[in-house]
């Protein structure tokens, strides 16, 4: 079997590299209707072709797996985000690159984003806190930049925060809703009506006077 897969000729940090993104990939399929918290080692062992005791040599528990997936879903889109607002666009543009960006990941990472949603409100313990962490950093990033546009200068940190905060959970809501959408024509209805609550959410927030 394994030459007819055409791991005869891979190394060993190779297999050992395929049978880490399998074990990944396995354990997305058996939560995908259900939460981490509902699948075994066993069962992803099983699926996988190895015997229970190969799992550790990956990861020690399918929490450690879990927190992998989740850094998976947010290291590539954070970095994504931060070069969308390096150049200073507009808010406009800010807003509509921000939205396609989003949707363009949740596209091409469905599972893990489908796993997200899943997991920040049913997943294990140190899974609910890393996905809140990674939210946390997006939210952080943000009011770090949104701090360079003009009018918010004498903005309170707490004021920044605020802000970052209501537009990364509109995000997050967001992905959450383009996860479900079946046609091409509900997803571009979720994301016209995402920049238009990001829009107004920055407008009211340009003529906020800080109380801080």
């Amino acid at each position: 079997m394994a030459s007819a897969l055409g791991e005869g000729s891979l190394s060993r940090v190779e297999r050992k590299e395929r049978t880490r993104r399998a074990i990944l990939d396995t354990a997305l399929d058996l939560s995908a209707d259900t939460s981490l918290v509902a699948v075994s080692l066993r069962q992803v062992a099983k699926e996988v072709g190895i015997v229970p005791t190969a799992f550790y040599r990956h990861f020690a528990s399918i929490e450690a797996l879990g927190l992998e997936l989740v850094d998976e879903s947010f290291v590539s889109l954070r970095a994504v985000l931060r070069d969308v607002r390096r150049p200073e666009p507009s808010l406009k543009q800010l807003i509509d690159a921000s939205v396609d960006v989003l949707a363009e990941h949740v596209e091409v990472r469905r599972a893990h984003f489908g796993f997200i949603a899943r997991e920040r409100v049913a997943g294990p313990p140190a899974v609910r806190e890393a996905v809140r962490h990674q939210i946390e950093l997006v939210e952080r990033e943000l009011a770090t930049d949104i701090a360079r546009i003009p009018g918010t200068e004498a903005w309170s940190s707490d004021d920044l925060r605020v802000l970052s905060k209501l537009m990364v959970t509109s995000m997050v809501a967001t992905a959450e809703a383009l996860i479900l959408a079946g046609r091409p024509e509900v997803t571009t209805d979720i994301k016209d009506q995402a920049r238009t609550q990001l829009r107004m959410v920055l407008v009211g927030a340009l003529n906020w006077k800080s109380q801080g």
